[in-house]
């Protein structure tokens, strides 16, 4: 169930946009899910994002045989074997919603606005598409906003979800007589979120989607993520940590207080920092013992430490 915002609101219940990080936590916990679930080599079959060739959507083809054809296109990224997408179109609050069942079969409703409007049918279908791929895996978090967070981080880190952020626009719209600015988005993270995860993503896989934006606002928003992403490589006992946070980490380390992030362990003598994993958010476990170069057990990222 991909969340739709009719034009001039933000949300099914058409209040505004909210923007910033509110669901940080979900993301992070939905990221350490699916490294877990899929392990790291698991997550490194997605070296490559969904080409915007694949899932342009020319307003002479058939809306019917063309959101099939773009279904086909997550189904293939997503790699999952002998499953088939039959979309129908209908009014309906959200954007779009899948029937989750055993398959080979799956039935996909996506907004009628989509049958004229076709600049976002990929967005909505690679969230539909992914629901399906979570559900093949037995991946899901306990509440539905909670599991459609998961759904939008995993849709984004594995590929496809450039497309859900390249959906918030802000453009001009004439209603009646008066030129009003109308506002729209798709998908449960904020604008930020989005980007916060594909700066995540580019970090993990060296690629950069920015470039295929076509939404400024979208490409405001990833630069936003990208800036708050990149403040998790420099937390302590990161060694890109700033002098404030080195001065901060050195003072609770002797007092074994816990601070932003990291907590400490102590048996006998031998004290340990447990912080998390910048890529997979796990935790790690390292001896206090100065400078040394760690790996995750889980995402196999190398990190350089100062303990």
């Amino acid at each position: 169930m991909a969340e739709y915002a009719e034009p001039g609101a933000s949300t099914a219940g058409g209040g505004a946009i909210v923007h910033g990080f509110p669901h940080l936590d979900t993301v992070r916990a939905a990221l350490t899910a699916l490294y877990r679930r899929l392990s790291g080599d698991g997550v490194q079959r997605f070296p490559s994002s969904v080409h915007p060739a694949l899932v342009d959507f020319p307003d002479d083809e058939d809306p019917y045989l063309g959101a099939q054809r773009v279904a086909r296109v997550m189904v293939q990224h997503f790699r999952l074997p002998d499953a088939r997408m039959v979309i129908g179109f209908r009014d309906m609050v959200h954007a779009g919603n899948v029937e989750l069942a055993a398959g080979p079969e799956y039935f996909i409703e996506l907004h009628s606005r989509f049958r004229t409007d076709r600049r976002d049918v990929g967005a909505a279908l690679a969230h539909e598409v992914m629901h399906v791929y979570l559900h093949r895996l037995g991946l899901e978090f306990p509440g539905t906003r909670d599991n459609e967070i998961l759904t939008d981080t995993a849709t984004t880190y594995l590929g496809a979800g450039w497309l859900l952020l390249d959906a918030y626009r802000e453009e001009a719209a004439i209603r009646g007589e008066r030129l009003m600015m109308s506002a729209y988005k798709l998908g449960y993270l904020t604008p930020e979120e989005f980007g916060y995860v594909l700066a995540k993503r580019a970090a993990a896989f060296g690629e950069d989607v920015e470039p295929w934006f076509r939404s400024a606002q979208a490409r405001d928003a990833y630069r936003a993520g990208l800036a708050r992403a990149e403040q998790d490589l420099r937390q302590a006992p990161l060694a890109a940590a700033g002098w404030a946070a080195r001065r901060r980490y050195a003072k609770d380390r002797r007092s074994l207080t816990a601070g932003p992030g990291y907590s400490f362990e102590s048996a006998g003598p031998a004290v340990r920092v447990a912080f998390p994993c910048p890529t997979c958010f796990q935790r790690i476990r390292l001896p206090c013992r100065g400078r040394l170069r760690a790996r995750c057990a889980l995402c196999h990222t190398e990190l350089d430490a100062e303990t």
